[in-house]
């Protein structure tokens, strides 16, 4: 395959993943009447059977096998399948409860906080705009405190758990079906205990609801592997600085709808918050692209031989 074609399936993938994430809320809205603790536990168990599959077509078990001789990795992914359950929970109650617009925000914040996590932990350092961009968000959350009285802690909680679900699977440096696939392993069984002994919803019982109810809970599998697949293969195609500017899609589309057609109320105190993330973003996404254009200059493709 040319460059050009693997750029082109890299960005259509890309494209895909955070489309689908984006319009995930309308999957999780449908489910509404389900108990958001019983949609997770769905998909759990639903995304395992899942990847199990993959796994085993692909002739990939052995790259289990071998994780499970690193305990290191197996403590890092314990914590992780934890950090990513409650990151899942909290997104789905979110859709499901009239609270995407809270969503939104957590993902569009989770950019800013992921550079955050860089600096403290892995001694990235600030660039001057970066800094800024970090003090403009900082500060949209504090007026909605202390001018409003609320704090955005659905966005917070959905930032940090998945800011901090990143940087732990980047020290282990895994693939994305293996990681997974082991992560909800983890969480099986609290998953199965959960379904059979503690839920008692008028859904919980698979034999006695309708098919169309089943297959939406079973769809949750796919709802929850396909874009992250979509997403770890377009990272191979292009570049991560440009996988990077697409993952503001996502939050974009959650926004949109939250306000458009699931009528969520685009309050002062969350338009103020917004106001000052956009113009944050904003500033990181200039100061990406002017440190992208310095590095090409810095180190400028050699000149094929004409010859």
């Amino acid at each position: 395959m040319s460059d050009v074609n693997k750029s082109r399936q890299g960005v259509m993938l890309a494209l895909a993943a955070y489309t689908i994430w984006g319009v995930a809320p309308i999957y999780f809205k449908i489910l509404d009447y389900v108990p958001a603790q019983e949609v997770l536990v769905h998909r759990i168990i639903w995304s395992f059977v899942l990847l199990a599959a993959l796994l085993f077509v692909g002739n990939n078990l052995s790259q289990v096998r071998k994780l499970f001789k690193q305990p290191k990795s197996l403590v890092y992914l314990l914590i992780t399948s934890v950090l990513i359950s409650v990151n899942w929970l909290l997104f789905t109650w979110s859709a499901m409860n009239g609270h995407l617009l809270d969503a939104s925000l957590g993902y569009y914040i989770n950019p800013l906080f992921n550079v955050i996590l860089g600096m403290v932990f892995l001694g990235e350092r600030f660039r001057r705009l970066q800094w800024f961009a970090v003090a403009l968000a900082t500060i949209g959350v504090l007026v909605q405190i202390v001018a409003f009285g609320s704090l955005p802690w659905i966005a917070l909680a959905l930032a940090s758990s998945f800011g901090c679900y990143g940087l732990l699977r980047k020290k282990i440096n895994l693939d994305a079906i293996t990681g997974l696939f082991v992560e909800t392993l983890f969480m099986l069984p609290v998953a199965l205990i959960y379904l059979f002994i503690f839920a008692d919803s008028a859904t919980s019982d698979m034999t006695e609801n309708p098919m169309s109810l089943n297959l939406l809970l079973l769809s949750a599998g796919w709802i929850t592997t396909v874009p992250l697949l979509c997403f770890t293969s377009a990272a191979t195609k292009i570049r991560l600085s440009t996988l990077g500017f697409f993952q503001y899609i996502g939050p974009s589309i959650m926004f949109f709808m939250a306000v458009t057609f699931f009528g969520e109320a685009f309050s002062l105190d969350k338009a103020t918050t917004f106001g000052f993330i956009w113009c944050a973003l904003a500033l990181f996404i200039y100061d990406a692209i002017r440190q992208s254009q310095k590095n090409k200059s810095a180190h400028p493709k050699p000149t094929e031989d004409p010859v």
